[in-house]
């Protein structure tokens, strides 16, 4: 059996795709550590790995980022919100996450090191060291492709694709002007990986991909634009499967879920819940006379509560709820309106549910768009829809049958795939004998 760490950032969505590659890893028997911040050793442990905190520097709460780092609240999305997240966040904990890794890696001398995307230790360790002399190193990609390409408009603003000779010309001149953009952010990065002993050539954001052995991507090749120049060592493995919920106890209104009634679930995902009146609320607000069932998942303990105090008189079709798993709703729904979460996306498709997207931080443009892009649903293009916006929308989606047909073809897609035998491949071709 191999000797398996697995590293994420310190935020519930880098953690909870990398937590569930261990599970199946333990259960296969091998042996695995689970690397990232303190507050996720109880989960870690309750798969069966071991656990190593990393160092207080790099040991962040996602919890807290707006109370740790209040400016960034006041930073629009977008090339100045990514340059902060990555100075403070990734780039920034750099060095304290790798001499963690390291230090673990002296008393643990595991076989692969497996990590998402923004765990950037593996391209420190792809620059450190000649494959036969370091771990195999596979990093998981939970966020839609962001790796350059004449094929496809640069990453960020959600713009979709074209055929032809003008549209590669402009996709190269958009990266051009990315890379201009983040130079500032480029000579950082530089700077940081100068300091942990290695030299970085190449784009910023390209060497997550470039400074791998296995790039993995979670999702399958039809939710993502196609490119005549992905690297070789990149592979679609599908969607990881939801995480299973047996102690989940059903609300009373569970049953309801059966009606006959269509049932449009609506999140604001696990991390940008913090303003339920960006997504939530206006949801409740635009299907309030609609023949229709919404369960409004806040994601939090206090969402249904704070849902009432916005509105003192909770529509009758509306069911509040905190934590509500995935695995056991969405297989009653007719669709799901988001704020277009990698993860949640994912599992919506994976159940073959149409969805309504509207997001604008981080990665969710560039989500929204694959959404829109291979028909499984609505892109609103915006974080904060308007509520006649979001009931039309919904409707749209509802009555136009190509929206799940599309939905059901993606599904099947995903069927098709195994993404845990796929990594355990990986794993037993690696384990040093």
């Amino acid at each position: 059996m191999a000797k398996v760490i697995v590293g994420a950032t310190p935020f519930q969505g880098h953690v909870s795709p990398v937590l569930t590659v261990a599970a199946d890893l333990v259960r296969r028997g091998h042996e695995v550590v689970v690397y990232t911040g303190s507050r996720f050793e109880e989960r870690a442990l309750a798969i069966g790995a071991r656990f190593r905190a990393l160092p207080p520097e790099a040991d962040l709460d996602d919890r807290r980022l707006d109370a740790l780092f209040p400016v960034r609240a006041t930073l629009p999305p977008g090339p100045a919100q990514l340059s902060f997240d990555f100075e403070n966040f990734f780039l920034g904990q750099l060095p304290a996450q790798v001499r963690g890794l390291r230090a673990l890696l002296a008393t643990f001398p595991a076989d692969v090191v497996i990590g998402e995307l923004g765990f950037w230790s593996i391209p420190v360790l792809g620059l450190s060291a000649a494959p036969e002399d370091r771990p195999t190193l596979v990093t998981l990609g939970s966020v839609p492709l962001l790796i350059q390409s004449e094929d496809t408009p640069a990453f960020g603003p959600g713009m979709l694709p074209a055929p032809g000779e003008e549209a590669r010309a402009r996709n190269r001149a958009m990266n051009a002007g990315v890379r201009q953009a983040f130079a500032e952010l480029q000579k950082f990065g530089e700077a940081t990986l100068e300091s942990l002993g290695v030299t970085m050539s190449g784009y910023l954001f390209d060497a997550p991909f470039r400074r791998t052995d296995h790039y993995l991507q979670l999702t399958v090749p039809s939710f993502e634009y196609p490119r005549s120049d992905l690297p070789e060592h990149l592979q679609f493995i599908g969607a990881l499967p939801p995480a299973t919920s047996s102690d989940f106890v059903e609300p009373a209104w569970w049953p309801e879920l059966s009606s006959g009634r269509p049932v449009v679930v609506v999140t604001q995902g696990t991390v940008a819940n913090t303003d339920l009146n960006e997504l939530v609320i206006p949801t409740v607000r635009a299907l309030a006379d609609l023949d229709v069932l919404v369960v409004a998942a806040t994601v939090r303990e206090d969402g249904p509560d704070l849902v009432r105090q916005a509105l003192p008189d909770v529509p009758h079709n509306v069911r509040l709820a905190g934590f509500v798993p995935f695995d056991r709703l969405l297989p009653h729904a007719s669709a799901l309106v988001t704020n277009g979460g990698y993860g949640g996306v994912q599992t919506a498709l994976y159940y073959g549910v149409p969805l309504v997207v509207a997001g604008a931080s981080e990665d969710k443009p560039e989500v929204a768009a694959r959404v829109e892009w291979s028909g499984t649903g609505v892109n609103l293009r915006t974080s904060n829809p308007e509520v006649t916006d979001l009931r039309a929308a919904v409707q749209t989606v509802l009555h136009d049958p190509s929206y799940r047909a599309q939905a059901g073809i993606m599904a099947k897609e995903i069927g098709q795939h195994d993404p845990f035998e796929a990594i355990a491949k990986i794993v037993d071709r690696s384990t040093r004998r």
